[in-house]
């Protein structure tokens, strides 16, 4: 028998099951904001709880005071909600459509319930969506939470039940809401930021592989153009070559006019020489493919060059518009820099992100977009767990002490940091002796470059913090007093 939905649950038909995971606790209250820390961390939710300090909510939490817990486990066509308060548990779970009138319905119903929004506290297992975004614009304390957290909770037999899941939920907004980070909308043109930057992120692994299965191709059916490509095959010059002659047969049957009159339509900087270099390769004796294998990879050729010149196309689009958000303005002229008069709304602290050496539009841009609001890391440690570049120690009575990579972050973040701590190496001087200190020391590469992005991060926290642009020679005059002390 299906649940009801949201308003035709009878009194008598309410749930009010509790389970013995609602007496478990991972840490007291005495133990301050965000509770013990673990030495394993195992999700990231275990990160998220006890090892970054979490925002409070704006409403009370003493014992006794009216609040309610909203429980939702969502799904693309329907949604179960479980309903529920500190004295009595779950009291009720109903099934809600989504569409826009269930959706209103929902909250009118959490309305009679609780008037005031900030004493209602929705735990659900996303961060992102048009539930989300109802629940957040109705001025709820919305808690997204990793699964694992709610699997977790499931009970030895570990039943996965949706209706369960949602009181699981219910019961986590009720009994762990002060350990849990509350989602802060990012505003309009950050949320825009982050959007594009993740798009353009997963564009780029698109890229590869298309350009893997492109060489793979290649090497079967047309060897020349390894050749001709280089060490780039990602030009657009070589990708609409292979669009107009995806085989060795038809390349060669072209005139050295034709050629040169493409690479002129094309805009490239040297026709006469990429002439020749495209004759030379053709000239070259290569292995000839079978002329049923020539056939079969000549669309697929055709048709992989295609897709690689629009996702190139598309993400210097994307470049654009994130550096416009940024500054506030596209860029124009020589110095690519904005017009003073023409600046608009801007991601806070975009200026400060360019500043940074190794950060260009879209590095800095997925930088900025993953990190929000800096207001919601208290200390530069925050920052540096939410990044994962914070190492993780563990030490449990005669074991001895090891200290091992943090896998509970934000992906994208570490990513990027990672990224930016590589790009740095070659516009900054104490970050390369600061790499190849710890490579003397033993590290290896990617172990060096986490140790620089947790000082970067360490940097553009205070620099975010006081509004301050980076400044190398500051910088550097700040840690050589920091390691004369030290010494």
């Amino acid at each position: 028998m299906g649940l009801p939905s949201i308003g035709e649950t009878p009194v008598g038909e309410r749930f009010r099951r509790l389970s013995l995971e609602d007496c478990h606790e991972t840490a007291s209250p005495a133990d301050g904001l965000g509770g013990l820390t673990p030495t394993t961390v195992s999700s990231l939710e275990d990160w998220s709880i006890s090892t970054v300090l979490c925002l409070r909510c704006q409403g009370s939490t003493s014992e006794g005071v009216a609040m309610l817990g909203v429980g939702i486990d969502w799904a693309e066509e329907f949604h179960l909600v479980a309903l529920g308060r500190p004295g009595e548990g779950v009291f009720d779970v109903a099934r809600v459509e989504h569409n826009p009138r269930s959706l209103d319905a929902l909250i009118a119903r959490i309305a009679e319930l609780e008037p005031d929004p900030a004493e209602v506290r929705v735990v659900l297992e996303t961060s992102y969506g048009m539930l989300v975004e109802r629940l957040l614009d109705a001025g709820y304390a919305v808690v997204p939470v990793n699964p694992d957290l709610v699997a977790r909770r499931r009970g030895p037999a570990k039943t996965k039940d949706d209706a369960e899941d949602a009181r699981i939920a219910c019961r986590i907004a009720l009994d762990r809401f002060e350990r849990l980070r509350v989602l802060v909308p990012h505003g309009d043109q950050a949320a825009e930021l982050r959007a594009i930057t993740r798009d353009d992120e997963r564009a780029a692994r698109d890229e590869r592989r298309l350009l893997n299965r492109l060489r793979a191709d290649l090497i079967a059916t047309f060897p020349a153009a390894l050749t001709i490509a280089g060490d780039d095959m990602g030009t657009p010059t070589f990708l609409r070559m292979l669009e107009r002659w995806p085989a060795a047969n038809a390349l060669a049957a072209a005139s050295r006019d034709e050629i040169v009159g493409f690479a002129r339509s094309g805009r490239h900087g040297w026709p006469d020489r990429f002439a020749d270099q495209v004759q030379t390769a053709v000239e070259v004796d290569n292995f000839v493919a079978r002329d049923w294998l020539v056939r079969a990879k000549t669309d697929t050729i055709r048709l992989l060059a295609t897709q690689l010149l629009t996702l190139g196309a598309q993400r210097r689009v994307w470049e654009r518009r994130m550096g416009e958000l940024l500054l506030g303005a596209p860029r124009h002229g020589r110095t690519k820099q904005p017009k003073g008069d023409q600046r608009g709304p801007a991601v806070p602290g975009g200026e400060i992100y360019l500043s940074f050496p190794g950060l260009g539009d879209r590095l800095a841009a997925r930088v900025a977009a993953e990190i929000g609001d800096i207001t919601n890391f208290d200390t530069p440690n925050g920052l540096q767990c939410y990044a994962g570049k914070a190492p993780v120690t563990r030490r449990s009575g005669k074991h001895e002490l090891v200290v091992a990579n943090r896998l509970a972050c934000n992906g994208h973040l570490r990513d990027a940091v990672q990224q930016w701590a590589f790009c740095s190496l070659r516009g900054s001087g104490w970050a390369r002796e600061f790499y190849d200190t710890q490579r003397t020391r033993g590290k290896g590469h990617h172990a060096a470059l986490r140790a620089l992005g947790n000082r970067w991060l360490e940097v553009l926290w205070h620099c975010l913090t006081h509004h301050l642009a980076y400044n190398e020679n500051a910088h550097v005059a700040n840690r050589n007093r920091a390691l004369n002390k030290a010494a």
